[in-house]
């Protein structure tokens, strides 16, 4: 006969107490309270997530997908038809950027008491006052440097960059502000009497020479011989040199350089005050006052503009009466 070996423990099984009625006393007493409590291991609880009924909501509503479709036709790219300027649709910097810049380019800055109280110390000049404008407002005319600090520093930096994204134009350098003056066209504020609006801006610049601009009659030359060959046209015809400035409003120079002692690299008008004569007022004082004792005639070649737009080359004509020179920035 076969012995089978015990692969188990041979330890004992712990009893467990009986269900049935005939129990022992000594299982029974250990179900009351309080009785035997610290030889009994203690009772885990058993953790369940509750989550109340808009919790499982907001869950549900984070969990839906929705579906997305590019639009290639239409453009976020947005073009402002009062400011020009070009921002990105639903961006908040550029709208931000925007809404900042068509202010200032249709009613203006403010000059205000804190720029009078600098003004003595960073020698700010009235030039004129008591300005009569074509609608019958009166203004004044302010000067001063254009590398000036603190208060008004920042105000002309500030102006100077609504500027240049009107007119699409680079940032000026140190070198140039350094040897530059800032007019400004200063009118009393409707909202506050101790308030000014900015309402032009002019940057006279010093420069060493420029450039004649051409005649209608050598302009049109110019166009002849684009269309002319190498061959019939000799590279020493004066409308073989011809310098082009700007194809669309057809300005041309003569590439000879002539001594010319004022620039003007900027010159702006916001969009609610032009065509009352603020531009030609802000040149002619600069013209009479950027060099001490020796007022300019632009008539004579005296005054240059740097590459100037449709509407500045309006300007130049109309003021300089065809006398206005180009330079190069």
């Amino acid at each position: 006969m076969t012995k089978v070996k015990r692969t188990y423990s041979s330890r004992s099984r712990l009893s467990l107490p009986s269900s049935s009625p005939s129990s022992s006393p000594s299982t029974t007493k250990r179900k009351h309270f309080g009785e035997g409590a610290e030889n009994e291991p203690p009772t885990k609880k058993r953790i369940t997530n509750k989550t109340s009924p808009s919790e499982r909501s907001t869950k549900s509503k984070k969990s839906v997908l929705r579906q997305l479709h590019f639009s290639i036709e239409t453009s976020v790219l947005r073009t402002c038809t009062i400011c020009g300027l070009s921002y990105t649709r639903g961006a908040p910097d550029d709208e931000s950027l925007h809404r900042a810049h068509c202010s200032r380019v249709q009613r203006g800055m403010e000059w205000g008491r804190e720029e009078e109280r600098e003004a003595g110390k960073v020698g700010v000049e009235e030039i004129q006052s008591a300005v009569k404008l074509k609608n019958g407002k009166k203004g004044r005319i302010i000067c001063f440097k254009a590398n000036v600090g603190g208060r008004i520093g920042s105000k002309l930096a500030i102006l100077l960059e609504t500027i240049n994204l009107a007119l699409s134009s680079p940032p000026l350098s140190t070198d140039i502000l350094q040897s530059s003056k800032a007019y400004l066209y200063l009118i009393p504020s409707l909202t506050n009497v101790h308030r000014e609006k900015i309402v032009g801006c002019v940057i006279a610049q010093r420069i060493s020479t420029a450039m004649t601009v051409a005649t209608p009659s050598e302009t049109l030359l110019k166009g002849d011989s684009n269309q002319a060959t190498d061959h019939e046209l000799p590279p020493s015809s004066p409308t073989h040199r011809l310098v082009t400035v700007d194809t669309t409003s057809g300005l041309f120079c003569n590439p000879e350089a002539l001594p010319t002692p004022l620039g003007i690299p900027r010159l702006f008008v916001p969009s609610a005050h032009r065509r009352q004569g603020i531009a030609s007022r802000l040149l002619s004082a600069a013209a009479a006052t950027f060099i001490h004792g020796c007022p300019l005639d632009p008539v004579n070649g005296d005054v240059a503009f740097t590459q100037p737009t449709e509407g500045g080359h309006a300007i130049m004509q109309n003021w300089g009466r065809g006398g206005v020179r180009i330079y190069e920035e």
